[in-house]
């Protein structure tokens, strides 16, 4: 893709597997795993804005887009994703890239705070866990997720993102992990891997709407973050809102800090194009 910008010719670069190490200079330091799984070559795609001399990039897995270098209209102006995802969340590294994002999108861009989550090893209790996992009632079953509850979890809107990054059940058995709760032989909450990396897994909690504020996620949680300790893997966690971080803090995890995040919607079923600026 080549775009003209204030008079100079960008030429955005996908990169290659082999590629990815031009991208350590831009976002190295930067703790999120979801990140890491694109900068590790396991799920996504990365750019930049000149494969020889880049100075700004792009990496994009699932539904997040992370920014650093340069701000460069190149890089968010448009994105091709498949036709099920309705919108993305765009993460810049550093402030100006803000202004670009809030122009290029205007009208269907919002601003939002997300709250990291800091990654210590060392701090989960794993008896308060295990009572956790075992709270629920007898009306309740909390199993893994196998093919069947893979399969289920992805036809319904609320509990799609359980397994929406592994294309298929092979996929998702080989690099994904996860427990559900069944209420008779319905789905009704899961934690699962949204993605994973070197170390370990980010984790996606869903519960269905009627269901909730009945000690399901975390019951759910606190068994995926059991099995995650007996793997030695590490279960990563990023809060969308402060009911998550609560859960999290809950569960051994201790809040890092706030940061910016814009969702964008969707104009188009394919792809979604910036508006003149």
């Amino acid at each position: 893709m080549i775009s003209i910008l204030n008079g100079r010719r960008t030429q955005m670069k996908q990169l290659q597997k082999q590629e990815l190490g031009l991208l350590n200079p831009f976002f190295a330091g930067w703790e999120e795993t979801i990140l890491w799984s694109g900068l590790q070559g396991h799920m996504g795609h990365a750019w930049v804005d000149d494969g020889n001399s880049p100075t700004s990039a792009r990496v994009l897995v699932g539904d997040f887009c992370f920014l650093a270098g340069r701000p460069d209209l190149a890089l968010i102006e448009k994105i091709d994703l498949p036709i099920s995802q309705k919108f993305l969340l765009l993460i810049p590294r550093t402030a100006d890239w803000e202004e670009l994002i809030q122009q290029a999108y205007a009208g269907r861009c919002q601003k939002l705070t997300r709250y990291a989550i800091k990654k210590q090893p060392d701090v989960f209790d794993p008896p308060k866990l295990k009572a956790f996992a075992n709270s629920l009632s007898g009306e309740f079953e909390l199993l893994p997720i196998n093919r069947e509850l893979y399969d289920a979890a992805k036809r319904e809107v609320w509990s799609a993102d359980l397994c929406s990054q592994f294309s298929s059940w092979a996929e998702y058995e080989r690099n994904g992990l996860g427990f559900a709760v069944l209420h008779g032989n319905e789905l009704v909450c899961g934690a699962s891997s949204y993605s994973f990396y070197d170390e370990g897994i980010e984790i996606e909690i869903d519960t269905r709407k009627d269901y909730r504020r009945k000690g399901l996620a975390q019951a759910c949680a606190a068994r995926l973050i059991l099995e995650c300790l007996d793997r030695k893997i590490y279960p990563s966690w990023d809060a969308a809102n402060l009911e998550s971080v609560s859960l999290a803090e809950k569960l051994g995890y201790h809040f890092d800090h706030p940061y910016r995040a814009y969702e964008v919607e969707f104009y188009t079923a394919c792809s979604m194009q910036a508006k003149d600026v």
